[in-house]
């Protein structure tokens, strides 16, 4: 595998640009800056309130009110009417918080020589290094997730002295000896109690005062941190102890045991465009200020580069034994972060997965269905009971560590489809292995939980079609025309990403019905349901519909484009049905015509859907726009401010770029650029339990393997018309540009002739 560095030659200047580590349950980000190194610490279950009491007065009765006038055709009557008889129906939670700052103050001024910042991606450790009054300064982080720790060791090549010290608000004791920092704090809201701890080692001589701990005359020190919640914890002072037991193995088995850890899942998978990354010693920066230049250049490296970063971001924010990454990740800053740095259920939360189980990260997948199943499903399921008066469980836009299920924030909030999206992604990782065991015990009951909410919400209209909502289609609004004015509505039935979502849910659950025979009669009632419900359809402009009905958009440029979820992260639009394969282009078209993908999260959703379009100049085009108008010197994607799921979802994209397996067969190359001529990947899964490998040069797969658990039986698509022979000399000849792989070897590699 590839070295692949993220490299900088600058100090962060805030903490957007500062270098992100984690473990999976903690984070720390470290700006590097030579005077004083600030480190910003993080704790996943830091969160400000608490469960909340989700029971709505007159919920049901509203929504039904609602549901009347649009089945009399009175759009605006009833977005008005909810928009008087709810305002008070409506939840905010609170945010995410940080756990502190560390300072540790080195030198009286920033200046240097040869300074660089590098993150190497594979091995999970951040660098600095400088030059200052003749000496080598180098300070090294990682986190480790078998130990439970976050640690930074500084050395020089001449003894040097620091001073090292802990900031937060809302600390209640704080405790400082020579050794060792412990700060028992709380949240800014809600007083959850957590406990900081620090230890230093050093060869230096330490001294403790109330400002902190002042070391000298060292040549080495190192900091082992970790964070402890109340949350978590029933005794905040026996799990420290525990854990901060484990300093004592030492740096160097610590960092070996985190290495083999990490490295192990970051080198499961690859893509390269190069053969090597000539650019690589060029600072990031420099890299995106040339793309910005020309618009049109090419640096390959950079995208290799990007897909590691998204794959390097996931491991460390979301581990078997973890909550799931965040808005952030599971970094923030301060007590009050975007957005909350809140688990946004309406595209963001799900986004953040989309590259895991073609990357091979399926255990980061598992954070998130120990959340689904322990945290959405009960607190959907209250919701649904108490407010909807069904069945079921359902979760709308925006959650928290708490299991937050309800209507949220305004009209937009009414949205109540994110459990069931969510629902997807464990089919996904049923699709990607095939484990039956998994499908039983861990996805069933959340998909049936999430059928049977819809089940006894769906409504008929006057000519038996069943409809959803109110709903909305994330987050747009549709224009309505009110005694020739128009008005602009939140508020509707059916839109086309409700049946989207919908449908696929009942299909998956009939076909896991089918499957397990553990609620058959349920699963006969879904698969009749199904077939009332709306079809997608083509509007007056070509495009697909984004409402029941053909209205216009009040913002034609709008962030989100919801009614594409049926192209991607779906497979309901493919080229079986061209009808709406060609109208989500237009969709897409019109769109952009109107300014859209101009946030990061979404630029990257356009990466994937034009992937799935085959259109490979346009997907290169919209990287490059992510790489430019919305990547910061450090990677980290940007709305702006900062959201990870623009990293993660432009990471999902490179891989749709150079293999597809949605279609039913393995396809190679289905968007790759002409620009991008050569290149090769490693260890991507596939759908049926495949992992593949490919070269190609000119455009053209030169080699390709496939492997599985068990004998082949699989179709791959070969762009090019091109013949390829085995070991053994059998002959393969692609018909309509499809090769069958038939084997009783659980690998095959086939070389072009």
């Amino acid at each position: 595998m590839n070295n692949y560095c993220l490299h900088l030659n600058n100090p962060a200047r805030c903490w957007e640009n500062a270098t992100p580590v984690g473990n999976g349950s903690q984070g720390m980000m470290l700006f590097g800056t030579v005077d004083t190194e600030k480190i910003v610490l993080n704790e996943e279950t830091i969160w400000a309130g608490g469960p909340m009491d989700t029971k709505i007065p007159d919920y049901k009765d509203t929504l039904a009110e609602v549901r009347r006038l649009f089945l009399e055709g009175k759009e605006w009557e009833a977005d008005q009417y909810a928009e008087q008889n709810m305002k008070g129906m409506f939840i905010r939670i609170k945010s995410y918080e940080y756990a502190g700052n560390i300072l540790v103050s080195m030198h009286g001024d920033e200046e240097c020589r040869d300074y660089r910042r590098d993150l190497d991606l594979v091995r999970g450790v951040a660098v600095v290094e400088y030059t200052k009054n003749h000496s080598r300064f180098r300070r090294e982080a990682f986190a480790s997730h078998p130990a439970g720790l976050m640690a930074v060791r500084f050395t020089a090549s001449e003894p040097f002295s620091a001073g090292v010290s802990f900031t937060r608000e809302n600390i209640d004791n704080l405790q400082i000896r020579d050794d060792y920092i412990v700060a028992d704090c709380h949240t800014n809201i809600g007083d959850n109690k957590f406990r900081v701890c620090l230890k230093i080692v050093t060869d230096g001589t330490v001294s403790a005062s109330d400002e902190g701990v002042q070391v000298s005359d060292a040549r080495e020190m190192i900091l082992y941190t970790a964070s402890f919640t109340a949350f978590k914890h029933d005794c905040l002072e026996s799990a420290s102890a525990a854990v901060m037991q484990r300093t004592d193995k030492g740096w160097n088995a610590l960092l070996s045991e985190h290495i083999a850890d990490f490295s192990g899942l970051m080198s499961r998978s690859e893509i390269c465009f190069a053969k090597e990354d000539i650019l690589a010693e060029v600072p990031v920066p420099e890299r995106l200020e040339a793309l910005k230049q020309e618009i049109r250049s090419v640096d390959p490296g950079l995208i290799s580069l990007y897909y590691q970063f998204g794959k390097y971001l996931l491991v460390s924010s979301s581990r078997e034994d973890s909550l799931p990454a965040n808005l952030q990740g599971v970094w923030s800053e301060g007590l009050e972060s975007p957005w909350n740095s809140d688990y946004h259920t309406n595209i963001n939360l799900q986004m953040n997965y989309w590259h895991a189980e073609q990357a091979g990260l399926s255990e980061c997948t598992a954070a998130l269905f120990h959340y689904m199943n322990r945290y959405l499903l009960p607190g959907g399921k209250k919701v649904a009971r108490e407010n909807y008066g069904v069945r079921g469980t359902v979760l709308h836009h925006v959650s928290n560590i708490y299991g937050f299920a309800a209507a949220a924030d305004g009209l937009w909030g009414l949205w109540p489809l994110g459990g069931a999206w969510l629902a997807y992604q464990m089919w996904e990782h049923y699709l990607y292995h095939g484990d039956r065991e998994f499908l039983k015990n861990t996805a069933y009951e959340y998909i049936y939980q999430c059928a049977l909410f819809f089940m006894d919400t769906l409504f008929e209209d006057e000519n038996g079609v069943l409809l959803s909502g109110p709903s909305t289609s994330p987050e747009n609004r549709y224009l309505v025309d009110v005694d020739g004015v128009q008005k602009s509505v939140y508020l509707a039935v059916s839109p086309t990403m409700d049946t989207q979502i919908i449908g696929g849910l009942f299909d998956m659950y009939i076909e896991a019905e089918e499957i397990l025979q553990i609620h058959p009669e349920d699963g006969r009632k879904a698969a009749e349901m199904r077939t009332k419900m709306p079809p997608m359809q083509v509007g007056k402009h070509g495009q697909l519909m984004e409402w029941y009905k053909d209205y216009d958009e009040a913002e034609p440029g709008h962030r989100h484009i919801s009614h594409a979820f049926g192209l991607y992260p779906a497979a309901q639009i493919t080229r079986d049905t061209p009808e709406l394969y060609r109208a989500i282009r237009i969709t897409l078209e019109r769109r952009l015509a109107s300014g859209g993908g101009h946030t990061g999260w979404s630029r990257a959703w356009l990466i994937n859907l034009f992937a799935r379009l085959r259109d490979g100049e346009a997907v290169i085009d919209h990287i490059y726009l992510l790489f430019i108008f919305s990547t910061l010197d450090n990677l980290f994607d940007t709305h702006p401010p900062f959201q990870i799921d623009g990293n993660f979802g432009g990471a999902a994209g490179i891989g749709e770029m150079v293999m597809q397996s949605h279609e039913g067969f393995i396809s190679l190359l289905p968007a790759l650029s002409g620009r991008l001529p050569d290149g090769y990947f490693r260890g991507l899964r596939a759908r049926g339990g495949y992992t593949v490998d490919a070269k190609w040069e000119n455009g053209s797969i030169t080699a390709f393997t496939v492997s599985g658990n068990s004998s082949l039986s699989v179709d791959v698509e070969v762009p090019g018309g091109r013949k390829y022979a085995d070991a053994s000399g059998k002959v393969y000849v692609p018909e309509n540009g499809m090769i069958r792989l038939v084997s009783d070897d659980t690998s095959l590699t086939l070389k072009a002739i």
